[in-house]
């Protein structure tokens, strides 16, 4: 398919979150970058653009079941959008927010290849130094490792390797001078095993001449042969060689001066900058080609799951299977049984199915698959079993699930016991955020049924708790009679729904809680549970309806023990609702609605002092650090009135203080929906959570909120791990390279680290006392053991021929 045109000279929308971004050799990394060199072609838009154009091809060739068919006319000649292409093929206000994750992540490691210490300066991952043979079997490799990564259904992984290998095959055509050769395609042979690049220069062939100017468009002698430049001091250019070029390129500085890279649209950068948008057009060409390839292998329905092309979510179960939990190991069944039957072959049916069973001292195995019959059958077989004492493994067991279970899912664990394995709270809170997922507990608390060997503590569930509020889910307490009703609330993960923001988050024992509906929200449902006499819901106009009507002016009230849905009209009444509740304790309230309108966001650290400028991404602020946030509002489809999106308000957890309101700065064009907003060191030197609150209005002046479901939090040093960038195997040795930096103060640390499976393993850091600021750099080193099942591979894509897992821990 040929790509099409986009009027805007970055080739299309920039969809996604920042990715991966600081001193860069190959195109510019992203779009923080355009701000040396505003109309260049970074490496995101290319992988982002690429990645659009292959799935509307996929869109043109697979029409919707029940719709019409799209059209390619319909969609020549603009920018392409995700928004836009969802809506045109799943319907109007699709949510976004996965398929946009999935290509973020590809993105992210595209540019990470430019920033890891093991990468950035390998010329066999960037086309540099003439290396090109060993370049190109780099990239086939890498690709291979995405293929059997996404055929193991390892797609996070995938998406790594899938973002590495792209970057490769994108630095090509901006280093070497397969443009200044006058070629007009991407290069044949450069994705295909066994086929060898063909007339290249030798090491004696002279093929630059010196250029003392910051462009040099006419510095290659007319040579036939292909070549790359040389960037920095290792390898060192021979006589006669080019270089890379650019301000930062040492190399640049050695007779022959100059360079030959085409990165950007700055002679200051690229002294082949004329040739930018040639190079940016066969890059992105054979992008599309590597994307096609990997489709090809794969199939739509696998193509599909790597970059997450469809609007629903994966189902996840996290099972206690001990001899109490039959009801609810039946109500579970229901529930997967109604999900599988009312949405199999549709757009909302789940990309995968998880489930993971637990009792004491077990837990596991974990099932993964996307055959919703193999799930159901093997969900069938369990049955309640033995057991029957308290505690039990459950945080073991959704460990395990939270690292099978595609992003921005729901797991919903069941189960009528405490924790056993109580000290990976911290652990799992972290993975659901890593994993964007939530968790909800259904708990059939009745100590009754359980063999009580000791006196259970009132305290035993604040795990559930806490890991509940860290991923934005639930802990919903009920009894055996109302666990199918209540277990309901599972139909409605498989819909990507947002949570709307409480006014205070959390409610007094008798109070009342405000949150505000916009028009673009529909099938708003509101969760009320604990030891709750009366409630009142009141709708902008004062209409109310109470507690025990369970068809009102309102929605429909259900009750199911101490567990409250209720299910608003549609279309609900624009403004500021409330709700009015008597109760013992705190209840909890969550109130959730469909909308297409919602946000993604990330943290960032503007860097302008190297080769590129950049923005070194973090995961979470860092104490001390100036830090830029950014917004990527979704759900602005092409048509819709224009919306004003003012601030980003930062709210205390869970007490809801606001803590700092910053003002959000557009960034491209505006159907882009990009913002960034420099946060206050000051707030950032607070180390608890916060809440992210996107405030804006609607064309006709209402306002609009939207909460991030889950709580920041600001940690106090920056941890960098990297490792090998060759692929390992078992029973070789893998050393992994440690920096943790300080930018707040003196810190005292614990440092331990642990590697999954039990392989042996080395650290020269234990415990340290940061006197200064200066960075703490060690070294962990383990030996892979020599049996293992499928291959999987390491941090970073790194390959290996065992699964394995890195954990590391500190504390102050």
């Amino acid at each position: 398919m040929t790509p099409l045109k986009a009027p805007h000279p970055c080739l299309g929308s920039l969809l996604l979150l920042l990715p991966w971004l600081c001193p860069a050799s190959g195109f510019f990394p992203n779009i923080w970058s355009l701000v040396a060199a505003p109309s260049s072609i970074t490496h995101q838009d290319l992988t982002e653009e690429a990645a659009l154009n292959v799935t509307l091809q996929l869109f043109l060739e697979r029409p919707p079941p029940g719709r019409n068919p799209l059209r390619l006319e319909d969609f020549q000649g603009r920018t392409l959008l995700a928004d836009d292409l969802f809506a045109a093929y799943f319907g109007f206000g699709t949510p976004t927010r996965r398929f946009r994750a999935a290509l973020g992540e590809v993105a992210r490691a595209n540019a990470a290849q430019d920033f890891l210490s093991v990468t950035r300066n390998d010329p066999e991952l960037h086309f540099d130094a003439e290396q090109l043979i060993g370049s190109q079997a780099r990239l086939v490799g890498s690709l291979r490792e995405a293929l059997s990564a996404a055929r193991a259904l390892e797609y996070t992984l995938a998406r790594q390797l899938l973002g590495a290998m792209l970057h490769a095959l994108q630095d090509f055509y901006s280093h070497s001078n397969w443009v200044e050769l006058g070629k007009q395609q991407p290069h044949p042979d450069l994705l295909w095993p066994g086929r060898k690049l063909k007339n290249l220069a030798q090491a004696g062939d002279p093929m630059c001449s010196d250029c003392e100017e910051l462009s040099c468009p006419g510095n290659l002698l007319g040579s036939i042969f292909l070549t790359s430049g040389y960037f920095g001091a290792e390898p060192p250019k021979p006589p006669g060689k080019c270089s890379h070029g650019g301000h930062f390129d040492q190399s640049s500085r050695d007779i022959p001066r100059g360079g030959i890279n085409k990165d950007s649209t700055s002679p200051a950068f690229s002294p082949h900058h004329d040739l930018h948008p040639q190079a940016a057009q066969l890059a992105l060409q054979a992008s599309i080609q590597a994307l096609n390839l990997l489709r090809g292998r794969l199939g739509d329905t696998g193509f599909s799951r790597l970059l997450q092309i469809s609007p629903a979510s994966g189902l996840s179960f996290v099972l206690d299977t001990t001899g109490s939990m039959g009801e609810e190991i039946n109500a579970a069944k229901i529930q997967a049984r109604r999900i599988i039957d009312q949405r199999r072959g549709g757009p909302m049916e789940p990309t995968h199915y998880i489930l993971v069973p637990f009792h004491d001292p077990g837990f596991g195995p974990v099932l993964k698959t996307s055959d919703p019959d193999a799930f159901w059958k093997h969900l069938n077989e369990i049955h309640a079993l033995g057991g029957g004492d308290e505690p039990e493994m459950c945080l073991s067991a959704l460990e395990l699930a939270l690292l099978h279970t595609p992003q921005f899912s729901d797991i919903f664990v069941f189960t009528d016991a405490s924790p056993k394995d109580a000290h990976l709270t911290n652990r799992v809170e972290a993975l659901s955020q890593k994993q964007h997922c939530k968790v909800t507990f259904l708990v059939t608390e009745d100590p009754s049924r359980r063999v009580r060997r000791e006196v259970l503590s009132p305290k035993r569930f604040e795990p559930y708790q806490s890991i509940a509020m860290a991923s934005g889910g639930e802990v919903i307490f009920t009894k055996d009679q109302y666990i199918q009703n209540v277990a309901s609330v599972v139909g409605e993960s498989v819909v990507d729904m947002v949570t709307l923001a409480l006014v205070p988050p959390v409610l007094n024992p008798k109070g009342s809680l405000m949150f505000h509906v916009d028009k673009m929200l529909h099938g708003v449902i509101i969760h009320l549970h604990g030891e709750i006499s009366t409630f009142r819901i009141s709708d902008p106009t004062g209409i109310s309806q109470d507690i025990d009507q369970d068809w009102g002016p309102l929605g429909h009230i259900q009750c199911f023990g101490q567990f409250w849905t209720v299910n608003l009209n549609d279309p609900p009444q624009v403004g500021a609702w409330v709700i009015e509740i008597t109760a013992q304790g705190t209840p909890g309230v969550k109130v959730k609605a469909k909308t297409s309108l919602d946000f993604l966001f990330s943290f960032g650290i503007p860097i302008d002092n190297g080769p590129h400028p950049g923005l070194y991404p973090l995961s979470q602020p860092v104490a001390g650090l100036h830090t830029l946030l950014l917004v990527e509002v979704m759900g602005l489809v092409s048509g819709i009135p224009n919306m004003n999106h003012s601030h980003i308000i930062l709210r205390g957890s869970p007490g809801g203080q606001e803590l700092d309101s910053v003002a959000l700065k557009p960034t491209g064009a505006p159907e882009q929906g990009l913002f960034t907003a420099l946060l206050d060191p000051n707030v950032l030197h607070t180390q608890r959570p916060f809440f992210l609150e996107l405030i804006g209005q609607d064309d006709k002046g209402s306002s609009l909120q939207r909460v991030a479901s889950q709580p920041c939090t600001v940690v106090p040093v920056l941890l960098e791990l990297s490792g090998p960038s060759g692929p390992l195997s078992p029973g070789h040795q893998a050393v992994l390279s440690l920096q943790i930096s300080s930018f707040s103060g003196p810190w005292d640390l614990i440092i331990t680290a642990s590697v999954n499976p039990s392989f042996p393993l080395t650290s020269n850091l234990s415990r340290s006392h940061w006197m200064t600021l200066a960075p703490l750099q060690g070294q962990v080193t383990t030996w892979l053991g020599r049996t293992y099942t499928p291959p999987l591979w390491g941090p970073r894509g790194v390959g290996l021929g065992v699964p394995w897992e890195l954990a590391l821990g500190g504390g102050r």
